[in-house]
């Protein structure tokens, strides 16, 4: 795997990110493929600067990744407390149709094969496979 520490500021994911989706692309995956992971990758390192870090630019986020042509695997881990996503409410519930958070979980996991927290609930896995 790769590996890329990261501090926690915007400027830092957003480059970090267009060079991961970069390989994905050169490694022969579909534009529906990529976009999938850009999706996964891009809501995972923003909850992780946002939510694990706290916009705390002096944290960092550590990011893996192997990319090869049966599979994407991402590890996202922030210097956070952690949390449980058990406990994220339910997007589609009428009384949070209009609320304008909480749905990055219900679409990593609509677009990944494998979307996993860590015990401590501060690192992140992604992993979807190759047609």
């Amino acid at each position: 795997m790769q590996q890329v520490k990261l501090s926690s500021t915007w400027e830092a994911i957003r480059e970090a990110g267009q060079n991961v989706l970069g390989e994905v692309a050169r490694q022969g995956y579909d534009e529906s493929f990529v976009f999938s992971v850009r999706l996964a990758l891009e809501e995972g390192l923003i909850n992780a600067v946002k939510h694990g870090n706290g916009m705390d630019s002096s944290k960092h986020i550590d990011l893996k990744y192997s990319i090869t042509p049966e599979c994407v695997e991402i590890v996202i881990t922030d210097e956070g407390c952690g949390f449980c996503p058990v406990g994220v409410p339910d997007p589609t519930r009428d009384e949070n149709l209009e609320k304008t958070t909480g749905r990055g979980i219900m679409l990593m996991r609509a677009f990944m094969d494998t979307v996993e927290y860590s015990e401590r609930g501060n690192q992140l896995r992604l992993v979807k496979h190759g047609p």
